[in-house]
């Protein structure tokens, strides 16, 4: 079996996961904050960790969804469009996830992107799961 528009998006995706902890890693070398975020609080290492930690608590389930996806024959173009559309609302995330601003515009297209994306490969995963149980 080969699903090569997944393996396409997860190594983009580790590529994305590697950045967003150098970011974190990187600050917390440069201002020797070993856990947590200092005392007093470093809002900048704040931000930084919880982008890294959303990007991980979704993205890698969102993967898993599209191996199987692809691995049930889906239209690869359904792929490259919301792959596309995931890597738009990360970068998003990634920039509009701020302590001090619930509101951004950044946050709100990345997290309500993410949100959308996941239920949509996983109705489309219940869909075909569904057909093929009940034949």
């Amino acid at each position: 079996m080969s699903i090569p528009v997944t393996l396409t998006y997860a190594s983009l995706f580790a590529i994305f996961a590697l950045i967003l902890s150098f970011r974190a890693g990187g600050l917390r070398g440069k201002t020797g904050i070993s856990l947590l975020y200092g005392d007093p609080a470093n809002m900048d290492l704040a931000e930084r960790v919880r982008v890294h930690q959303n990007f991980l608590e979704y993205v890698p389930l969102i993967l898993i969804m599209f191996a199987a996806l692809e691995a049930q024959g889906v239209s690869r173009m359904f792929l490259y469009v919301t792959g596309d559309l995931l890597v738009i609302a990360r970068i998003a995330h990634a920039i509009g996830l701020k302590h001090d601003n619930m509101q951004h515009v950044g946050r709100l297209i990345g997290a309500g992107g993410t949100a959308l994306i996941t239920l949509v490969t996983a109705g489309y995963g219940l869909w075909l799961g569904a057909r093929a149980l009940l034949g």
